[in-house]
């Protein structure tokens, strides 16, 4: 069984930044690994995925904000998120894809594309 451990999360106030970590145990360097966000009563929501190829997609409401990263050597992938609005408060996941093979570019933040989450980690940005 994979288990990814998200940290990072917190309180903040408009305009700030926080990073979040997701140490995956195992190797994951040949998965497809990517953040997700949910609020109450809304649907879990991609905010940044890592292709294969080393490039990260996000989705537009973070880009230019948020930026994916991953230290292999740590099996840790991080987000770090600049400029947080309000809009941004939800729980924050990571997840992780069962195949090998990656999803198609467009399905990358697609959360039926990942197989393995984490337990999420909360964030809050006040105004």
């Amino acid at each position: 069984q994979v288990q990814l451990v998200e940290s990072g999360g917190g309180s903040v106030q408009a305009g700030g930044s926080l990073r979040l970590s997701c140490v995956a145990d195992g190797q994951y360097s040949h998965h497809c690994m990517a953040w997700f966000r949910q609020t109450p009563g809304k649907e879990r929501e991609g905010v940044a995925a890592l292709a294969m190829a080393g490039n990260a997609v996000y989705a537009n409401s973070v880009r230019g904000r948020f930026v994916l990263s991953k230290d292999n050597a740590k099996n840790t992938l991080y987000l770090q998120m600049n400029s947080l609005q309000p809009e941004d408060t939800a729980i924050y996941y990571c997840a992780r894809r069962g195949s090998w093979s990656p999803p198609l570019p467009i399905r990358l933040l697609d959360p039926d594309e990942y197989d393995y989450w984490g337990q999420g980690t909360q964030v809050t940005v006040s105004s």
